[in-house]
């Protein structure tokens, strides 16, 4: 009996989506679900199309991540809830925390999720959005993912 509500308690943690910061969680981004091993979700922020600043919150459950990707008109991240990791090629994960800022110029290759034991949430800016494409490219493979969260 105590084993079988202990395992229910940790399920309904596992599966209940926390308020990671002020801004809505969204929808589970099911449009882009191919890029990422687990599950994301995404808030619009922005909705004025004038003004040519696009923004979202990305909310990741733990242990996703998004595949390898560049953008060719760059990116900004600004981490609003939990931990998460960034790491561009070729070069060490960066531990990410609630304040953080990621400038990734355009055309550099990187992936960026949740570490394994935690809820992650950004405000993910699009710059240059009148040319800005996503480049998705392979996924993060167990062994990269795992280092990563070792490097903190």
């Amino acid at each position: 009996m105590m084993i079988s509500t202990i395992a229910k308690s940790q399920e309904k943690m596992k599966t209940e989506i926390p308020q990671l910061s002020a801004f809505p969680t969204g929808e589970e981004n099911t449009a882009f679900a191919k890029y990422f091993i687990g599950k994301s979700y995404l808030a619009p922020i922005t909705t004025n199309k004038d003004l040519n600043v696009p923004i979202s919150n990305v909310t990741f459950e733990p242990g996703c991540r998004n595949n390898w990707h560049s953008h060719t008109g760059g990116q900004i991240l600004i981490v609003v809830g939990g931990e998460g990791l960034y790491q561009e090629k070729s070069k060490p994960a960066r531990h990410l925390k609630v304040g953080d800022v990621v400038e990734i110029a355009p055309n550099v290759v990187h992936w960026h999720g949740a570490t394994a034991n935690s809820w992650f949430s950004h405000l993910a800016i699009a710059c240059n959005p009148q040319t800005n494409e996503n480049n998705w490219l392979e996924p993060v493979n167990d062994a990269e993912y795992k280092l990563a969260n070792e490097q903190k």
